[in-house]
């Protein structure tokens, strides 16, 4: 009898297995990164000057931290139970950053706060259906905040939820599939000002050297 496939929630449990001895050691909260390519790109001045973040998707958390211990209040939700709870785990001492085990959408909705910056890189925003999430992002967003996002540029023809398949989990019985949904800077400005946002700016930031493939950068505010 067939197995049936992993949730989301198993497919990010399972994201960066770790391959070494011992207890794994928590990454640098170095850099500020958007782009997929280390030093290349605008950092952490494109968020402005907040005092409080949300971040959509941490994954590790490092991130995160790099804000916290610039003195923005962070908070972090993430669907997987397993990546939340490294994050406390390693982060613990950092009294700027709280990391949530919740879906974005379900967060947003049931959460009351409002957020002077909301963010993600190459995380969930990447991850869920736009037109279900930019709303519930606006709505969560201080007056004159910010929504700044990025992933991989989409390559040709590859528009719409594309499934995203976890390769580098070798070894495992059940095939591991997500969505991911990619769109031209110029449908993200679309989706983003149907949804009640201004001053979108939607671009591609070009990649070093010989690299086929950029990184989208999106940045929107609201009024």
């Amino acid at each position: 009898m067939p197995r049936p496939p992993l949730s989301p929630p198993e497919y990010w449990d399972l994201y960066k297995p770790y391959r070494g001895e011992g207890e794994q050691p928590p990454p640098e909260p170095g850099r500020f990164e958007w782009t997929q390519f280390p030093g290349h790109g605008p950092g952490m001045e494109v968020l402005g000057t907040p005092r409080t973040a949300l971040e959509l998707g941490p994954g590790e958390g490092a991130d995160a931290v790099h804000l916290a211990r610039r003195g923005i209040e962070v908070t972090a939700v993430d669907f997987s139970a397993f990546q939340v709870e490294r994050a406390r785990r390693w982060w613990s001492g950092e009294p700027g950053a709280r990391f949530v085990h919740a879906d974005v959408c379900e967060f947003l909705v049931a959460e009351a706060t409002e957020y002077d910056t909301i963010y993600s890189m190459w995380g969930a925003v990447w991850f869920t259906d736009p037109e279900r999430l930019l709303p519930l992002v606006a709505k969560r967003l201080a007056p004159g905040g910010v929504f700044v996002f990025s992933h991989a540029e989409p390559g040709p023809g590859t528009y719409g939820p594309q499934q995203m398949r976890g390769k580098w989990l070798e070894g495992r019985e059940r095939e591991l599939t997500v969505l991911r949904w990619q769109y031209s800077p110029e449908t993200w400005s679309d989706l983003l000002e149907r949804s009640g946002f201004t001053h979108v700016d939607a671009r591609i930031v070009p990649p070093p050297g010989g690299d086929a493939l950029g990184t989208l950068l999106v940045r929107a505010g609201v009024d």
